[in-house]
């Protein structure tokens, strides 16, 4: 049985943990110690970890657990868009002490928010990792890095009707977490290793498509506006990879 080390027990991490939990022995982490108590008393390999964005006095201790892990799925923020660069550098330097020269399978949530908020078609080849600094700081130091960019998260308690939202005839760029779990699934079994994916629904419905769709209420008539498309053909042409909810207006279903 695999080893699989989740770093940041968010929203993301603790489904992506969920749905490995089966077939994969998990290690995670956390930032108090009461949910460190929770997560080993629902049996996962739990350890206590922060990775402030500040300087600290001492180098944050390796890992001990690092030496048994196959696999490193990394779900702190580390894409930059919204961080100034000391407070980005600081947060990385934290992870490497973390981790050290662990060299297994790797993957990196980033975001395509790193895309330019412009109308138009973006693929991975419209912004290369060298220019996301995140991005360019963990593939220096890890080469075999998988990332993947994600889209809005959604499913379960995520749903656009639940937020205010403006701009209703935009098209929205959403990814479920279930399907976030299977690309990582996949690209463990085929030992993917150096990919960069934009990881979302190849779909593109507008925003108030999608929350008329989640208040059961008729589709509207205007036809979807411009503005910014994520695409996937890469993920989908290279993994030959199968959306299990590749339409926002059904994450609720």
């Amino acid at each position: 049985m695999k080893r699989i080390g989740i770093i940041g027990f968010g929203w993301l991490g603790s489904r992506i943990a969920a749905s490995m939990s089966g077939q994969y022995q998990i290690y995670t982490t956390a930032t108090t110690k009461d949910k460190v108590e929770d997560l080993s008393a629902k049996g996962f390999n739990a350890s206590l970890a922060s990775f402030p964005d500040f300087q600290l006095e001492e180098k944050i201790a390796q890992w001990k657990e690092i030496k048994d892990i196959d696999v490193l799925i990394i779900t702190i923020p580390l894409s930059g868009k919204n961080c100034c660069a000391s407070s980005l550098y600081n947060r990385v330097q934290h992870l490497f002490s973390f981790i050290g020269d662990f060299d297994g399978q790797i993957f990196v949530m980033s975001s395509t928010g790193v895309y330019p908020d412009m109308a138009g078609e973006y693929s991975e080849e419209s912004l290369s990792s060298d220019e996301v600094p995140g991005e360019r700081m963990i593939r220096n130091r890890y080469p075999q890095v998988n990332i993947l960019r994600l889209s809005g998260l959604m499913g379960d308690n995520r749903l656009l009707k639940n937020y205010s939202i403006s701009n209703l005839q935009a098209p929205v760029n959403h990814i479920h977490y279930e399907d976030i779990s299977g690309v990582i699934e996949k690209m463990i079994e085929t030992g993917s290793e150096g990919k960069l994916y934009n990881v979302t629904a190849p779909q593109h419905p507008s925003k108030a498509q999608v929350i008329n769709a989640q208040k059961n209420l008729p589709s509207p008539d205007e036809s979807v506006g411009e503005g910014k498309i994520i695409l996937p053909t890469k993920l989908i042409s290279e993994l030959n990879f199968v959306f299990k909810h590749p339409d926002p207006r059904e994450f609720h279903s």
